[in-house]
């Protein structure tokens, strides 16, 4: 099984890899909206994007997923967030690829934007907040991954 690892770069970067030891033991590749300086693991297997705020470069976003997720087939799409998992996600079911989601930690009240959009994309929803529960009744409670 081969999963792509999409995020946003800093702190959905660094929540997502907290799962390093549940996707680690697969084939895998990230696809990351921002080129930094990369850790050792990360080299060779990381896709950079166009970096969009809800603006017409998610356009650009959808044509990067497409091309991506043809050429690698992973069976799975992992995130946290943020934004540019909705294209790889809408691209994704054309194509039959599953998609996990789990919405961010630093959402403890309120749902954000993203994980109100993947509720309803993703064919499985995490949060790690109890508090999250009303807003995301078919979730999973999952915990904290830190």
């Amino acid at each position: 099984m081969k999963i792509c690892i999409v995020s946003s770069c800093g702190g959905h970067l660094t929540e997502v890899r907290t799962l390093k030891a549940v996707y680690g033991q697969y084939e895998h590749f990230y696809v990351i909206n921002d080129h930094i300086l990369l850790p050792e693991d990360m080299r060779g297997k990381t896709h950079f994007i166009r970096h969009a705020e809800r603006d017409w470069q998610v356009l650009v976003n959808f044509i990067e997923a497409w091309t991506i997720l043809r050429r690698e087939r992973p069976a799975v799409i992992l995130s946290t967030g943020a934004g540019p998992v909705v294209p790889f996600t809408l691209v994704g079911k054309l194509l039959g690829i599953k998609t996990v989601f789990v919405e961010t930690l630093a959402r403890i009240t309120r749902p954000s934007l993203t994980g109100r959009l993947m509720y309803r994309l993703a064919d499985r929803f995490l949060y790690q907040w109890q508090s999250l529960k009303p807003f995301f009744p078919e979730g999973q409670y999952g915990g904290p991954l830190v």
